[in-house]
């Protein structure tokens, strides 16, 4: 299985059987450009212009913005689970939904603009993921420390930081990577992708910071 970071909230993550899965695409509005990227299946956590553009994707993906438990492609399961946006029980931004996605013997969570802790229903569903992809950056989500707190709470086996501020988003009120990364017992690895088999989860970095690509 392929990892890659489009920016954002947005990854694509490839099988090896082929199957292409594109997370919470953005609009041009957040700054990030907008390149082609086909999809067999898209998810979108929530109803925001910086995670729900679908019309952005080739290939006719099917869609998952809704929670249940799905088997949208052969050998890959999906389960959407809803939680808030905020702090306060979504009086500020609504729900959002956390994904699981299960495929060739891993567990990958994405959890989308979570912004609080987890409950111990969410924590029982979600625990010890191969990888998890998790929002640092504050304000419209958990910040910094408290998404180290939700990675007590799921053990995973890699863990790999998503919606903060960059170059491209420069003017939003959101922190840095680095104020995670300071904050995160384990060593920082900047990679270009993640490449990961149910065989080598144990030899893969404990913390790594994707690149941005193109797709």
């Amino acid at each position: 299985m392929l990892i890659k970071n489009l920016g954002h909230a947005k990854y694509l993550i490839e099988t090896a059987a082929g199957a292409r899965i594109v997370t919470d695409p953005f609009d041009a509005s957040t700054g990030y450009p907008v390149v082609p990227v086909t999809a067999d299946l898209v998810l979108v956590s929530h109803q925001h212009h910086d995670h729900n553009a679908v019309n952005t994707i080739d290939g006719d993906p099917q869609v998952i913005d809704r929670a249940g438990v799905f088997e949208p492609l052969p050998g890959v399961r999906v389960t959407a689970i809803e939680a808030f946006h905020d702090s306060q029980g979504g009086a500020l931004r609504g729900k959002t939904l956390l994904f699981l996605i299960e495929a060739e013997g891993l567990r990958i969570a994405h959890l989308g603009d979570l912004g609080h802790k987890l409950t111990q229903e969410q924590t029982a569903a979600l625990k010890n993921p191969d990888v998890l992809l998790i929002p640092v950056g504050g304000h419209f989500t958990i910040d910094a420390a408290t998404a180290v707190e939700v990675c007590d709470q799921l053990q995973p086996r890699t863990v790999i930081p998503m919606h903060y501020r960059t170059e491209y988003n420069a003017d939003w009120p959101i922190q840095p990577v680095d104020a995670f990364l300071e904050l995160y017992p384990a060593r920082a690895e900047t990679v270009k992708l993640l490449r990961v088999t149910e065989e080598d989860t144990a030899c893969q970095p404990k913390l790594a910071v994707l690149e941005r690509v193109d797709g």
